[in-house]
């Protein structure tokens, strides 16, 4: 039986697995087996002897009176099989292996394939899932249904098509590079999962290209990218002697080249990094000129761009790319208008303002208490604009209202002017002093720096308009 020993030997290296987990699941196959033939539910045990002869025993509990026939026996039953028996002993009464048959064999055979599968994939998962994020070397094995089989070494491996760039073309046999995205033991994606078209893809082929990056000199502050198309890469010097943008583009373009060309010619937008979301938005528009930026909401990370007319399409990219690609690199929502729109949106403010109807309850966004609204509607006073009218003298005469509360009305009214008195102003201003050309081109220290190898987006300009983004989360 040495043979068998052999062979698990053999199969344990080729599987690299531990070769107990083997010879346990033998063992534990051969008790299936044996339960099927026997058609029984008793409880059995199987183990390889001194010799590697694998043995098939019955296991039943001695015990004075039988309560459960299938797993106990009597002392007196339990003597005619070994002498020396004891009350509370598990007795290992012997059966015939060599009885099975080729069904049970069958059996045991499926059985050994699960659990050799199962661990396999507990090495795998143990081995790969420390290495999440890991840029790897690989060779294309074999392509199912559009997804590739590549080989690690130890393990295949799977990039799913959704995982690809639409500008990855492969053939069997090529070695290609790519970034192990997950590790799963069960379910539908059991096994190792790569991408080629994750953004960690980008930033560790800019680590292995650029030294600044690799000894922490230049830090990757976040990475946004639309596989196939465009990446905008976010980074920060910790040296002031050192342009992390120029860094990473390299002499020539060296080094950005290198990383375009591994991408098959994805185009790549190198941003530099700034703690200031306005800094940092008007640098990840580029190469879009940006007028000025609004800070809408900075609890819910909400801001709006305002834009020449002219650079309206060119902020807003190829079917939204452009601000989409700096909403999920920002972690912020952006509003994109022009100066045209925000004009016309300002005057349409200032016309409503004076329009009749403007309900009163209005000024309750504005400081007015709720119940100093209903002391006005109670005294037919129902518009802005009839309040507005009104003298301190007159509002002391209604019942409920004193100096105090015509105080208090009077803030809440200014307030309310005043929102859209700040915006014409700014509108006034934008008219007085119109942004000055830039004749420096992106990236060549103007207030965006970005580097764009091959051209940037400029001619991919989408219809103008305004656009809304909704960026992620922090974190995601």
């Amino acid at each position: 039986m040495a043979s068998i020993y052999q062979s698990i030997e053999i199969l344990s290296k080729e599987k690299g697995i531990d070769p107990q987990i083997v010879f346990d699941a033998v063992k534990d196959a051969v008790v299936v087996a044996a339960r099927k033939h026997y058609r029984s539910t008793e409880n059995m045990l199987a183990e390889f002897d001194d010799r590697g002869d694998l043995r098939l025993y019955l296991l039943k509990n001695v015990v004075e009176e039988v309560t459960d026939p299938v797993n106990e026996l009597t002392l007196e039953q339990a003597r005619k099989i070994d002498k020396q028996a004891q009350i509370g002993q598990e007795l290992r009464i012997p059966k015939n292996a060599d009885a099975l048959g080729r069904i049970s064999a069958q059996t045991a055979k499926q059985v050994i394939l699960q659990k050799i599968r199962e661990a396999e994939r507990e090495t795998v998962h143990s081995e790969f899932f420390s290495r999440v994020g890991e840029l790897v070397n690989c060779t294309v094995k074999r392509i199912e249904a559009g997804d590739l089989v590549v080989d690690l070494g130890k393990t295949e491996a799977r990039c799913p098509k959704k995982e690809q760039s639409r500008l990855d073309s492969f053939s069997v046999g090529d070695r290609i590079r790519v970034v192990i995205k997950s590790v799963e033991k069960t379910g539908k994606n059991a096994g190792v999962i790569v991408s080629r078209g994750a953004p960690e893809l980008v930033v560790r082929l800019f680590e292995q290209e650029v030294p600044e990056i690799y000894d922490s000199t230049v830090t990757v502050k976040g990475c946004a990218r639309e596989p196939g198309e465009r990446t905008k890469i976010a980074v920060s010097s910790r040296d002031r002697d050192v342009d992390s943008v120029g860094a990473c583009v390299g002499m020539k373009g060296m080094r950005v080249q290198s990383i375009i060309r591994e991408l098959r010619g994805e185009k790549i937008d190198i941003i530099e990094y700034s703690d200031d979301p306005v800094v940092f938005a008007t640098n990840a528009l580029s190469p879009a000129k940006i007028t000025r930026v609004a800070i809408i909401d900075a609890a819910q990370r909400h801001m709006e761009v305002i834009v020449d007319d002219s650079q309206l399409s060119l902020a807003i990219g190829k079917k939204g790319q452009n601000v989409r690609l700096a909403a999920k690199l920002l972690g912020w929502r952006i509003d994109i208008k022009s100066e045209e729109e925000k004009r016309q949106e300002v005057e349409s403010a200032m016309a409503a303002l004076q329009a009749p109807g403007v309900p009163v309850s209005v000024l309750t966004e504005h400081g007015m208490a709720e119940s100093d609204a209903e002391l006005l509607l109670a005294a037919g006073i129902n518009t802005v604009e009839k309040l507005g009218n009104m003298t301190p003298e007159e509002l002391e005469q209604i019942s409920g209202i004193g100096r105090t509360e015509v105080e208090r009305i009077h803030a809440s009214v200014l307030a309310y002017y005043e929102q859209f008195e700040g915006e014409a102003i700014e509108a006034a201003e934008a008219d007085a002093h119109p942004p000055k050309p830039d004749a420096e081109e992106p990236g060549d220290g103007g207030p965006a720096a970005e580097n764009s190898l091959p051209e940037p987006v400029a001619g991919q300009a989408a219809e103008e308009g305004s656009d809304t983004i909704k960026g992620p989360e922090p974190g995601e």
